[in-house]
């Protein structure tokens, strides 16, 4: 059994908590409507803006979980490109040589863009748990564009749920001396749990340049469940959870967006 490592900053404001520094294989999560199921051996690791669950044998977080709001979203701290390995990560963690001239970006799953309300918070998001080995094209194109566009859903929206990662399965290619995975597809799980308009959505793109519109990547929650093995969203009604990972509605959410 690891021993757990515990460094947790608990800051009370308006009844939320804010979690910073925290790793747990045997303690409580924060109960927290984007994190996804998981079990006592899973590694997962909160800072400042988002939290994650580590997979040691892949070497990659497997899901990345914030909530992103309209104020968030009209931060102004910038971009630092200060990457480093987490410090929360001590065993199986994925190291700057790894990425040295291998021809892939250090592609971000929680973006620096979502993190420029808080100084803390964007250092935090340049850790390299973090990141997943991403094609240049795809991480600068097609995936930069769902990132810009899921910052209007929060505008438009107020606040959303965002769960995001990289699909983990046996035999993908790895790269580095720490040999970390190459995932071929990555998604992104939306939750709008917000009255009037509740929705949810996901998308599952490959790791590959592409030229289609974000319209070809919609896929319900459910089906998404069944592609990671990830339980999105477990702390929903299950009279809301039931019907809200069924939708697929792309349109619902740009007409809030143009509205």
């Amino acid at each position: 059994m690891k021993k757990s490592l515990i460094r947790i900053v608990v800051l009370t404001l308006f009844g939320f908590f804010v979690f910073a520094g925290f790793r747990s294989q045997h303690t409580t999560i924060p109960n927290l409507l984007e994190i996804p199921a998981h079990n006592s051996l899973d590694i997962v690791i909160c800072h400042t803006g988002y939290c994650l669950s580590y997979d040691e044998k892949f070497k990659v977080a497997k899901w990345v979980a914030y909530e992103l709001t309209l104020a968030e979203t009209e931060g102004e701290i910038g971009r630092n490109d200060h990457f480093k390995p987490d410090p929360l990560i001590t065993h199986n963690s994925a190291s700057l040589e790894d990425y040295k001239k291998s021809g892939y970006d250090r592609g971000h799953l929680a973006p620096a863009a979502d993190m420029k309300w808080s100084v803390q918070a964007m250092e935090e998001s340049f850790y390299l748990s973090n990141m997943c080995p991403q094609d240049k094209s795809f991480n600068r194109g097609i995936w930069k564009k769902l990132e810009e566009h899921v910052r209007e859903y929060a505008i438009h929206n107020k606040q959303i749920k965002v769960v995001t990662g990289p699909i983990l399965q046996e035999g993908l290619p790895v790269l580095g001396p720490n040999r970390i995975t190459i995932p071929r597809y990555f998604y992104k799980a939306l939750l709008d749990y917000s009255q009037p308009s509740v929705k949810a959505i996901a998308f599952l793109l490959k790791n590959e340049h592409s030229e289609l519109p974000l319209s070809h990547f919609v896929i319900s929650i459910d089906s998404l469940e069944k592609i990671s093995g990830i339980d999105f969203f477990p702390l929903l009604p299950d009279i809301d959870e039931n019907k809200l990972e069924k939708e697929k509605c792309y349109s619902c959410w740009e007409s809030d967006k143009n509205q």
